[in-house]
This record gives structure tokens, sequence and C-alpha cells, in this order.
């Protein structure tokens, strides 16, 4: 419900005029003829006829307060009563409230009441979105104030069934709720959305992707009702929502996951994202975001950078690589005289394996095994992963895109997640429980909207799976992933620092991916423009973990 207690002019921006003046004189009841609605009617005389000067002068008078406020100029129609103050602030209050599209006011004849008072009945007719066509009759009394002719102004004179202390106000129809996965209101606003004040309709997130179900079946969505201007309680309701009810929306979101993500983002000043699922159903249990808004954790499309490499090791350990093969890694690699390095151009000793340079996170190594690749390599091992397929996770996410490459340097790139691979903290986190659960389950969001989940055209060799949970392991012991290493649950991780942007040097996004080991917990950390994935977004990961485990 929204309302107002505006004392100032409503807003000029907010005015709308109906079309042709204000007339001044026979109240025509509403017809009931299918088809004709408020709009096809209008006064039939001007001044009463009654040839009384005073009935004449006091309608005209009473003629400018309603063309006033029908233009929404509620200090110009205050001024012509005898309590300006007061008519402005409730013609203020129940224009803004009420928010008319069009608004028709229409007065009925004059009678002479006595010396110098005039009685004037008068139709308010307004159009009002969510509520569709209201009006109602009411009633003024214009007095002659030494010489001037002034509206006795009331609440009552507003609308019959206001009394002081009280205005106009929309009520929404009410909206089931968007629940979590133990049945109580989901608290995320990233994912819930909002719902536009005026229309009732869901503008964004779950909101508006299931704003039919969750408002109800057709009709008017809200309602217009009588408030008490201190307290905003509903005193008297004057139309009614009509349609069927709504019903809830339930997720899989696990609150106390999603608590713990959404306290491991608080006060960061850098845009991030936390997604979690449960490997062995798919279930998304935690999407923050920081800032809420854009649903960055499902629908941002990024360079993944290092955690790509997942992928990459895949397809090298199926071309026949062993973790424990050895793995050159230089300060450089050089590509048709592209030159690529190693964040900070460290290299590794002699001697050293796959599962160093995977633990490390060695650009250089990755870059020079491309030769050892065809060029669909990445784009078929990625399909095992379900990346790049469309998803039916019952909210609107980006599903990854991994093409086939084209060249010697776009592979190059490629391979350590950079060039034309993009994907969502989603599907990296998708990418984590692949590797626990040894075969893609397409993340869910919605159960009960989920018709047809995607099922990927590909599966991983059981032994690679293996070596990627042994490599992956290694990263939490004694590579980048060392923000894990003291954590309880059996951490496995890969960090990324993916580039992005023109400036020299690039600016990087931090990633790390990870699962545990003792539970069926996989998840993925987004820190834009953050740094390194093993400084950076580590901290975090780590920080994520402790609020679970704490």
């Amino acid at each position: 419900m929204t309302y107002s207690d505006s004392q100032g002019q409503y807003p000029p921006s907010r005015r709308r005029r109906a079309r042709g003046r204000v007339m001044v004189g026979t109240v025509v009841a509403l017809a009931v003829t299918v088809g004709i609605g408020y709009w096809g009617y209008s006064s039939l005389s001007f001044g009463g006829g009654s040839g009384d000067p005073q009935v004449a002068d006091a309608t005209k008078q009473f003629d400018r307060f309603l063309a006033a406020w029908q233009s929404g100029d509620a200090k110009g129609a205050g001024l012509l009563t005898d309590t300006p103050d007061k008519a402005q602030s409730l013609i203020g209050s129940v224009m803004t409230n009420l928010k008319p599209s069009k608004t028709e006011l229409t007065a009925g004849h004059g009678k002479k009441k006595g010396e110098g008072e005039v009685d004037i009945p008068f139709t308010v007719r307004m159009a009002i979105a969510g509520v569709g066509d209201y009006g109602w009759d009411s009633k003024a009394k214009v007095v002659d104030a030494g010489g001037r002719w002034k509206v006795e102004f009331h609440t009552e004179t507003v609308h019959p069934q206001m009394v002081p202390g009280q205005t106009l106000a929309l009520k929404s129809r009410d909206r089931a709720a968007i629940l979590d996965k133990n049945g109580h209101e989901l608290q995320s606003a990233s994912l819930v959305g909002m719902v536009d004040a005026r229309t009732g309709k869901g503008m964004s997130g779950l909101q508006a992707r299931y704003d039919q179900q969750l408002a109800g079946g057709g009709g008017a969505s809200k309602s217009v009702v009588v408030v008490d201007r201190q307290y905003g309680r509903v005193v008297k309701q004057l139309t009614g929502a009509t349609g069927g009810a709504g019903k809830p929306v339930r997720t899989t979101i696990d609150p106390r996951v999603q608590e713990a993500a959404a306290a491991a983002l608080a006060g960061l000043k850098k845009n991030a994202a936390i997604v979690a699922i449960d490997p062995s159903d798919g279930h998304i249990l935690a999407a923050a975001n920081v800032p809420s808004g854009m649903n960055r954790a499902l629908e941002g499309r990024y360079p993944p950078g290092s955690t790509f490499k997942v992928v990459t090791a895949a397809a090298l350990l199926k071309q026949g690589m062993k973790p424990a093969d050895r793995a050159d890694c230089p300060k450089f690699a050089y590509v048709n005289g592209q030159r690529f390095e190693n964040q900070n151009q460290f290299t590794l000793p002699a001697g050293s394996t796959f599962r160093d340079a995977f633990a490390h996170s060695c650009n250089t190594f990755f870059v020079n095994s491309r030769a050892k690749l065809p060029p669909s390599a990445l784009h078929d091992t990625a399909e095992a992963f379900g990346v790049g397929g469309t998803w039916d996770v019952g909210a609107s996410t980006y599903d990854g895109s991994v093409p086939v490459t084209t060249g010697d340097n776009d592979k190059a790139a490629s391979t350590i997640g950079q060039a034309r691979v993009q994907a969502s903290p989603l599907v990296m986190a998708s990418m984590a429980a692949t590797v626990k659960e040894g075969v893609f389950k397409q993340p869910v969001l919605v159960p009960d909207a989920v018709k047809k989940p995607y099922q990927a055209p590909a599966r991983l060799d059981t032994g690679v799976v293996d070596d990627l949970r042994q490599m992956m392991r290694a990263t939490v012991t004694y590579g980048a992933g060392w923000a894990l290493k003291d954590l309880p649950g059996e951490p496995h991780a890969k960090t990324g620092t993916a580039e992005f942007g023109t400036e020299k040097p690039p600016r990087t996004h931090a990633w790390m991916i990870g699962y545990q080991g003792d539970r069926d917990l996989a998840w993925s950390v987004l820190l834009e423009d953050g740094g390194s994935g093993g400084h950076d977004a580590g901290p975090i990961a780590a920080k994520f973990l402790k609020n679970l485990t704490g």
C-alpha cells in the first residue's frame, strides 16, 4: 500500500488533464450499458439554470476549484477554499496516492441554501492503474466570505466516506511469497526482485518471472482504500481487488548457506557474487550479490580466467596426460608474436609436474600444451560440464559459451579462460559440482517450474574425474588456494585471475571455485575488478566456508 501526507503542491510531472474543460451542470447517473465507460459522460447545463446571480457567481468559483483539482494543482485548489493549507494537503495526498492517469470532475446544479450560501453536487471520475475506472459523488458548500466566494472545505468534501485525519490510498492485492527451501520468505533482494508500487506488477527477478502466479489470476490488482493519515492503517475498503489468490514460489535456497554467503560479501566495495550448489541434485543453495540489484551470480557474463583450467586439464587428461607428467613452467610463452606470462611472471622449478602447474596456475604450461588439443577439444570438453547448453533453472541464467577455437592464438588464450570463453558464477560453481559428483547435474532454483533439465551431451571419464579431484585438492594443500588450507571439510579449489578491458596493464576479475570433500557443497566466488584469485577471491571463499562451519 502507498500513501502520502505531502503538504506540497501535487508535482507537475504527475499532472493529468482530462479531455475537455470542467463542466458545471446536472450530474448524470452512471450508465450500465455495456461498452460505455465513465469518459462518455458530461454535464448538461451551466450555472444551475436558476438565473440567480449568487448561484452563478458561486458556481464559477467552484468551477475554478474543480479545474485546479483536476489538473493536480492542489495548492491552487486550496487557495480557493476557506482553509487553504488543509485543502492543499488532503487533495495533494489523494492525487499522489491514487496517481490517476486521467481525472474528470463534473459539477451539478448549484442550489441556494441561504443568503451567501450555495450547495453544489459534483462527481469525481478517475482512471487508476491496477484499479480501472473509479468514481464517486460528493457535494460542497460555497460561501460568500466578505465579497469573495470560497469553497467551505471539509474532509468529506473530497470523499463522503472519509472523516478528518483520513485520506485515500491504494492497496495492492496480497501477493503470495517467494519461499526458501524451508518454506520461509526468501531473504535475497537480487533473487526476489522488485514490485512496482504503482501497478503492483513484478518488475525484476522472480517477482517478474512469476508475476501472475504470485499475484493471482486476472482482474484488478489494487483496491482504493481509506487510510489513517498518521499511521497508514486501512480503515475502509472502497473497491475490491478481483481474481484468484496468488500461489507462492518455492526455491531451493538454503537460508543458512545464503546467510553465510551474504555475510562473506558484506562490506565489500567491489561488485561480487557467491553461488553455492548441491552437487548431488544441482539445487542452488545460495546466490548472493553485492550490491543487490543485478543478479550477477546467475546472469553475469565474465571471462573465467584460470578457473577454466579445470576444463583444459580435463581435455589434456583425456588426451593421455597424467598428473605426474613433467610440466615446464617458464616465465613467458610466445604464440605468433603474442606474449603470455604467469601472474607476476613467476616460474616453477625444473621437474615440476602437471599437478604442480595446475595447483600454482601456470599459464605458460597450459598455453604451450595447446598443440595436444584439436580445435574443438575445449568446446567438446566443456559440454561435459554443461557449459553452453540451454539450462531450465526456473530463473534467468547465463549458461556460458566456449566456442570452437579459430586459430592458434585463439586456442592459446582459451586454454587459460580468456579469448571468447565466457561464464557466470553459476556456471563455474556447477563446474566444481561436476567434478565433485562426477557427472553434470543441471542447476535448479525453482523445481516446480523446471520442465526439462538440460542433459549434457558428453560425460567425463572416471579416470579424468579422479585426476581432477586430486589436482583441485593439491591447489589447496600447496598451491594458489592457500587461503583454504587450514579449513575443515577437505576443500578442493581452483583459482582464477581473468583479464578484461583494454588498459595496460589489464584489469582483472578475481575468481575461486571449489567444493567440499566431506559434504555436498560446491561453490564459486567472483570479485569484479578485484585483483587475483588466490590473494583476493580466496579469503572471501574462506570466510564463506568459515561462516558455514562456525
